[in-house]
Formats: C-alpha cells, structure tokens, sequence
C-alpha cells in the first residue's frame, strides 16, 4: 500500500487491485448454438474439428493444362513437347485444359502454366517441364477432414469464421456473453438540456458501448440518485448479473454513497487505486457477483474501465486477454507523473518533421480527468510505471492504443 492524497488514506497498487478483482470473477458456464456467420467475437464451449477436408479434391492451382507430368520431363523453351488436347481423362501423351481452381482431370498428376503453352487446333506444345504435384492443391492441403481446428476457450475472429464455414462447419456452441450492469448515479446528472449545476450522463453510455466491443452484453441502467437506499436497490436488483459497474460516487465526498450502499449489501474490499487519472475507484462483491465503483470524471471512468472491467470480462467470458496494442514514437516534450503513481498520459501521434521521419509523441494530458475531449482528440496514452517520476523529451515510448484493445 502507499500513501495517498484526496481523502484516501491509503490507495492499492493497481496491479493488486487487478488481481483482486479477478480472484472473484469466475467464468460462467451458459452457451449459445448460433451460426457461424454470427460467431466473430465469440468464445467456444467445446472443441471444434473439420467435417470435409479444404480443399476436398485436387485442385488446380493454376491456369493451364492438366498432365502426366512425366510427359513434360524434356519439355524446355528451344526444344518443346508436344502433347494432344483432351476434354476427358488425362492419359499418356494428352493434357486437358483447366481454371485455377478447376478439379484436377483423372489421370493427370500436374498443371503446366497456361503461358508455358502454345496452343494450336490440333496440338500442344510444352515449353516448361512440371514436377508430380506441381501447379495442383491436392486434397486435405489446406484442412484434413477431422482435423481439429479450434479448441474451447478459443475467440473467434472472421478468418475464423472462414475457415469454419470452409470445413462444412454450419454451427457453433459458444459460451454467452457476459452480462454487465451498468448503473450511473448522481442526482446531478440529465439525459440532455443541462442546467447550471447539472451534468449530461455519459458515463453509463461509455461503459455500455466499451462492455459491447469488448465482447459483454451491457445493461444501460437509468440513473440513480445520490441515496444510499436508493443505490442499494438498484445494485440488488440486478446481482443476477455477472458484474455489475457502478459510475460516479466512488469517492470519499459526503455525496459519495456508492461505497455505503456496497458495504451494506456485501463488502468492498479495495477502496482508491495508486493510477492517475482516476484514483477513486472501489471493488467491491455483493454475494457472488463482482462489483466495480467507477470514478464520475470521464477520463478517470475510461481509464479504469479499461485498466479493470475489460480484464475482468475476459475472466468471465472465458477468453485470453489480449495485449494493447502499441506503436513506438519519441517523445516530443517532458511527461510528467507522480511516483507511487500509475500514469496515463493521453498523447497525440505524428509525423516528425526531421531527415528522417519518425513519429513523435505529443502530450495532450496528464490531469484533467474530466476532460473528455483529451481522450477522443488523443491516439493513444503512455503508461508510466510508479518507479518513475515523468519521461523527459526526446525518450522513445510505447503509446497504448486503448480503443482497439476489444477487437478480437
């Protein structure tokens, strides 16, 4: 633990905080038997193997003529073989033309390029000589029948779909997505026309759209007033889910009430996390079902979102978390952090303006957590590790590119 600021008095690293949510999310065991063409994103329940082989007969790989290819063995551009044309079975002596693609003709073993062949009414001559196999795809190259293709766990990308519906496979068994709730609070918050002192809800919206890319079903709740009696029924109402998310009244204000109505219901077990933006967030269990209290600033939400719930969906939908995808550019000025802190420092991406072009790293934001256009103006952020106290100009950093993190 380390010492905090903000009415913390302590805050947990978010590296324990992470660990700590996915000691209580475990994977749910319900399917769904949906066809292929549904399946990208999808988690497999059970293994999956081939039906037919790809392709499930030898192909010609190529434009031109079915041989013997033994009949080819002399055949060069100054001395060329000549072979008759067939339309039936390829025998000794005889080609027979085929397509790219075009099942290979009984007898023949080889495909001689259209370009390596002078074709004429009654002949045709050979310039090139083929291997046995050469120019053809023979069966079972691609796939063998029975092969197995995926195992359960598996998430399905549209190569994969391809390659399924390829292999004759026309259904799948999938684990259904997990179900998130998602419950705004704050009696300050309107669905649109703002007054002073009021705040249009986006939070929940966030959420619910990052909980869909990320492979989860989210329930978008309406928002729930700063009562404790109120956020307790809220949260009960929906412990049938496999997560519930919280947005807003996280931290230690006297309008904070979300971490109350947790207590009363279950436990919070992590309140304040050492990351910035968005220290004040909780995790929490309410019976079996996780429960994770989102800061109300926009950025600080986004970033544990992220940083929190997208793992957790992993765990309980049962897929491998992937890595964020990054890109390497020099830092163009000095990032700043606080030790003890995880930072995510919001930054634009260009083109460096030198002799030889590179990216650079443009800082947009390090505070300002309820910025919200620092996060749709930006391409990306720099974690900074708690050891480090900022990054000066001119080091090469690793930008996170958070929002393609859900594709699977």
């Amino acid at each position: 633990m380390t010492s905090s600021q903000g009415g913390f008095a302590t805050v947990t690293p978010l590296s324990d905080a992470r660990e700590t949510l996915l000691s209580g999310c475990h994977q749910h065991e319900r399917t769904d038997t949906i066809p292929v063409a549904d399946a990208r994103g999808r988690t497999l329940a059970t293994d999956v193997t081939a039906p037919r082989a790809v392709p499930h007969y030898d192909r010609a790989a190529m434009d031109g003529f079915a041989v013997q290819a033994a009949d080819t063995f002399d055949a060069s551009t100054r001395s060329p073989v000549q072979l008759a044309e067939t339309t039936d079975s390829v025998e000794a002596g005889t080609a027979s033309r085929v397509h790219t693609g075009s099942a290979l003709p009984a007898g023949a073993n080889a495909v001689v390029m259209v370009e390596d062949v002078e074709q004429s009414s009654e002949e045709l001559l050979i310039f090139d000589a083929v291997a046995t196999g050469e120019n053809v795809a023979p069966t079972g190259e691609d796939v063998n029948a029975g092969q197995q293709l995926f195992e359960a766990g598996h998430r399905l990308s549209a190569a994969d779909l391809a390659l399924l519906r390829a292999t004759g496979v026309t259904e799948l068994t999938v684990f259904k997505r997990p179900r998130v709730s998602v419950i705004p609070t704050g009696e300050e918050l309107v669905t649109n026309d703002p007054a002073p002192g009021e705040m249009v809800e986006t939070n929940g919206l966030t959420v619910s759209a990052l909980v869909e890319q990320w492979g989860g079903t989210a329930t978008h709740r309406a928002v729930v007033d700063d009562d404790v009696e109120a956020l307790k029924t809220a949260i009960t109402d929906d412990d049938d889910h496999d997560i519930i998310v919280t947005t807003g009244g996280s931290s230690v204000g006297e309008r904070d009430l979300v971490p109350e109505a947790v207590s009363a219901l279950g436990e919070v077990v992590v309140h304040g996390v050492a990351l910035k933006p968005g220290h004040p967030v909780g995790i929490g269990r309410v019976g079996e079902t996780p429960l994770v209290m989102l800061p109300g600033y926009p950025v600080s939400c986004l970033i544990n979102a992220v940083q929190l719930l997208r793992p957790a969906l992993a765990a309980l939908g049962g897929w491998e978390l992937q890595a964020l995808p990054t890109v390497s550019a020099t830092l163009s000025a000095k990032l700043r952090s606080k030790p003890g802190y995880r930072t995510f420092a919001r930054v634009t991406v260009d083109e460096s303006e030198t002799e030889e072009p590179e990216l650079a790293a443009t800082p947009l934001r390090v505070s300002g957590a309820g910025v919200m256009s620092s996060i749709s103006f930006a391409d990306g952020w720099v974690e900074i590790p708690e050891q480090r106290e900022g990054i000066p100009a001119g080091e090469t950093v690793q930008v996170q590119q958070w929002d393609w993190a859900w594709r699977p």
